[in-house]
C-alpha cells in the first residue's frame, strides 16, 4: 500500500492525560495536511478543535475512558455532550465488568443506548482484548453487532496490552455483515500498520503513523 492510502486508515490520536492545547492544535494540523481519517482526542477538546478544524477534519472523541465502569446515564450524558460540541465519531468503551458478569443484555442495551444518541454519527466500540478470553471476545462481536454500532475496536491503549493480528483476524471473523473492526494500541509504525489493514482492520487508532511519515519526509 502507498503511504497516503495507509492515512486514510488512520484515527491519530492523541489521549494523553497531560495533553495541552497546542498539541491537540499540533495534531489537528497533521490530520490535515496528512489527509487522516480522523483525530482522536479528549472530550474537553473537542469544541475547540471543531472551531480550528472545522470542516477540514472529523474529529472523535472518546465516553467512558479508558475504565468504561461509568454508568450507562453519565456515558449517554457525555456522548450528548461530545456531539453538541462538534465530535463527528465516538468511541465509547465498554463495562468489562458486566462481560465477567456475563451481563451481556445489560451490555447490548448500553451500546444501543449510545448509538441512539449518535444516530448516524459513527460509533466504535471499545471491548479491551487484551482483558479477555476469546470467547468473550466472540460474544461480544455479536452483542456489537446486534446493537447497531458502527465498529468494533480493540483497545484503549491504557491497558496492559493492545491491538495483535490475532485478535483483530478473530474479531473480522466473527463480527456481523457491516460491521467494522478498528486496531488500536501498540501500532508502531507503517510496516505494523499495513499487517493491521492486511488483517482485515478498516480504522487504527495510532500517533505514530504519522510520526513514521513525518521522520521519512525528514530524511
Amino acid at each position: 500500500m502507498n503511504i497516503k492510502d495507509i492515512l486514510k486508515y488512520c484515527d491519530h490520536t492523541l489521549l494523553a492525560q497531560t495533553a495541552t492545547w497546542n498539541e491537540i492544535r499540533s495534531v489537528i494540523d497533521e490530520g490535515i495536511k496528512y489527509e487522516t481519517a480522523s483525530i482522536c482526542i479528549p472530550p474537553s477538546y473537542v469544541a475547540q478543535a471543531k472551531d480550528y478544524a472545522g470542516n477540514n477534519l472529523k474529529i472523535c472523541t472518546v465516553i467512558g475512558f479508558p475504565n468504561g465502569y461509568s454508568t450507562t446515564a453519565v456515558k449517554a450524558f457525555e456522548t450528548g455532550d461530545a456531539i453538541d460540541n462538534g465530535a463527528d465519531e465516538i468511541d465509547m468503551v465498554i463495562n468489562l465488568g458486566w462481560v465477567k458478569d456475563g451481563r451481556w443484555e445489560d451490555i447490548e442495551n448500553e451500546i444501543k443506548t449510545i448509538k441512539e444518541i449518535c444516530d448516524d454519527h459513527i460509533l466504535k466500540v471499545i471491548i479491551e482484548t487484551c482483558l479477555l478470553t476469546d470467547e468473550e471476545k466472540k460474544k461480544l462481536c455479536e452483542i456489537v453487532t446486534f446493537a447497531g454500532a458502527d465498529f468494533i475496536k480493540t483497545s484503549t491503549g491504557f491497558s496492559k496490552g493492545g491491538a495483535t493480528l490475532e485478535d483483530v483476524k478473530l474479531m473480522v471473523n466473527n463480527v456481523g455483515e457491516g460491521i467494522k473492526v478498528k486496531a488500536a494500541g501498540g501500532i508502531s509504525g507503517l510496516e505494523d500498520a499495513e499487517m493491521f489493514i492486511e488483517a482485515g482492520a478498516k480504522r487504527l487508532g495510532t500517533s505514530r503513523v504519522v510520526k513514521a511519515v513525518k521522520s521519512l519526509k525528514n530524511d
